[in-house]
């Protein structure tokens, strides 16, 4: 059966040979490079990865640049540069392997302005289908006024927004055991992203905006009861949108990575079948070990519920 992974991440090949030749890329180095380091897979060839494609199933990586590339923090100029130059290859590589990779725009977001001219060359001439982007820019979260050119561009170009964290969550600043920051924080900020699009009034005002929550959306359809609730009883709550919150949890996209049949199947009864696609984070190990395989097991799930996540959502959200 055919599939489309959402979310796999890369490396741009320029950053690689930086690190085998032990020099900066765009002043990334140290912790970056140790980064990568650790996961060797996120040095691969194309080749190798399509062959580790083959192994799982995968027919098509929708690639996106490892969210260690976000640098929100750095030189505007520097990262749009990097950006660039990330966006190029990856382009490059879809049209190598037009039959196996598309992709997704990395953005210099601490500049707006830059990041919406970004994404509009990334669709308009890279060929790209997107971009994704963290939760939030140096502590900004999406409702604020000063990202509404990006929306205005992503609606106007059709591309589609994967919201993925970065290498730091809110989890961490109270702790950094266990692993929390990942596993519990990613799906924390997922959570704070939907409440930002949605009480910021962000999806009334571009309705065609097209925003994927990954890892399932986190924590957003369980503790959408409380978001109506909060609605209902607080006035502060009611400033930008005039109907509850939930009622726009169908008006995104979420990968199925929950890596919990029973949090999948209430994942697409909350927001609706055609809502759900498949993503894998490939190739970290918070990803899903042998994906096409462990969706095709759900038993809760119907054969058709399991085609529309493998691909038939992807190929119309993507046109792929």
């Amino acid at each position: 059966m055919r599939s489309i992974d959402i979310h796999a991440h890369i490396s741009p090949e320029g950053y690689i040979r930086a690190v085998e030749q032990g020099e900066e890329w765009y002043g990334i180095s140290g912790m970056s490079h140790q980064f990568h380091l650790a996961v060797p897979r996120t040095m691969w060839t194309p080749e190798q990865r399509l062959t580790d494609m083959d192994s799982l199933g995968v027919d098509v990586h929708i690639l996106s640049t490892n969210a260690v590339f976000y640098c929100y923090d750095g030189d505007a100029n520097t990262v749009a540069a990097m950006d660039r130059e990330c966006n190029d290859y990856v382009s490059q590589l879809t049209k190598d392997h037009p039959d196996r990779f598309a992709g997704l725009a990395n953005l210099p977001m601490q500049d707006v302005a830059a990041a919406a001219t970004e994404l509009e060359r990334a669709m308009t001439q890279l060929g790209m289908k997107g971009a994704m982007i963290d939760d939030s820019v140096n502590g900004k979260t999406y409702d604020e006024p000063e990202f509404y050119p990006l929306w205005e561009v992503a609606e106007q170009t059709g591309a589609v927004i994967l919201v993925h964290q970065g290498m730091q969550t809110v989890v961490g600043d109270r702790s950094t055991r266990y692993h929390l920051p990942n596993t519990i924080g990613n799906l924390v900020e997922r959570a704070i992203t939907y409440s930002s699009f949605v009480f910021g009034g962000v999806m009334d005002k571009y309705p065609g905006l097209r925003v994927c929550l990954s890892h399932g959306g986190g924590y957003t359809c369980f503790g959408a009861g409380r978001m109506d609730r909060g609605w209902q009883v607080r006035s502060e709550a009611r400033v930008n949108i005039n109907k509850p919150p939930s009622t726009y949890l169908n008006r995104f996209w979420y990968d199925c990575l929950t890596h919990s049949e029973p949090a999948l199947r209430m994942l697409i009864d909350s927001v609706g079948i055609d809502k759900v696609v498949f993503g894998t984070d490939w190739p970290f190990d918070m990803q899903i070990d042998w994906p096409v395989s462990w969706v095709l097991g759900l038993e809760s799930l119907t054969q058709e519920e399991k085609e529309a996540i493998l691909y038939k959502n992807l190929e119309d959200l993507l046109g792929v």
